[in-house]
């Protein structure tokens, strides 16, 4: 079996999300001094490449302890939406792989963004799914959406309409994904465990593809 990392590393001043604070690290215990080595690690659930759930914006909605573990793991597909214009993916440019979405359980956008992953630039124009776009592909039976940029919506956005559309339909987000090209034209097992928080809204993962 090839497995491929599909996540960043969590580190001290990595990237977060406009507001959210970053990681802190701090070691608690040493092997010269206790005979072992610990470490504290302080971190919003959505740190690095994490996912998000439906109570992350929708009142009243399932928590993680909720979902089996069978709702983090299932085939994927990995679509090319680097050609995107205008800053929004759109139904045209979804529509020809219908017949693929239709047969996976996680779709995978790849927009290139990953490339900015440590520069100003990977929070400004990244592109997004067009309303429209995100409406069609909720109809679909997919477990999780994963991209590669920092959100599935706007970095200005006030009502997050993407996020909304898709986890009203149980749909989980995956954000901040790196590697995805390698994944085009092949059929693999995507997994994206959240740590067993309880009441979280989200958790970091470590996002990997199978293949045999």
């Amino acid at each position: 079996m090839r497995v491929v990392d599909l996540s960043h590393t969590v580190e001290p001043g990595m990237p977060t999300y406009p507001g959210t604070p970053g990681p802190a690290i701090q070691p608690i215990a040493a092997i010269a001094e206790q005979g072992y080595a610990e470490q504290l690690v302080t971190f919003s659930t959505h740190t690095g490449t994490h996912i998000d759930l439906p109570s992350h914006i929708l009142p009243d909605k399932m928590l993680p302890d909720v979902f089996t573990v069978e709702q983090f793991a299932g085939s994927g597909i990995a679509l090319d939406v680097r050609g995107s214009t205008g800053g929004l993916i759109s139904v045209d440019m979804l529509m020809p792989y219908s017949a693929l979405i239709r047969e996976c359980e996680f779709l995978l956008l790849c927009s290139g963004w990953s490339r900015y992953w440590g520069t100003s630039d990977y929070f400004d124009r990244y592109p997004v799914l067009s309303i429209e776009a995100a409406r069609w592909l909720a109809g679909f039976r997919l477990k999780g959406l994963g991209v590669d940029m920092i959100s599935v919506d706007v970095a200005d956005s006030a009502d997050f309409p993407v996020h909304k559309i898709l986890l009203q339909k149980g749909i989980v987000l995956i954000e901040n994904l790196t590697g995805l090209s390698s994944l085009f034209h092949q059929n693999f097992m995507f997994c994206c465990f959240p740590l067993k928080i309880a009441e979280a809204e989200a958790s970091p993962v470590r996002a990997v593809a199978l293949f045999n």
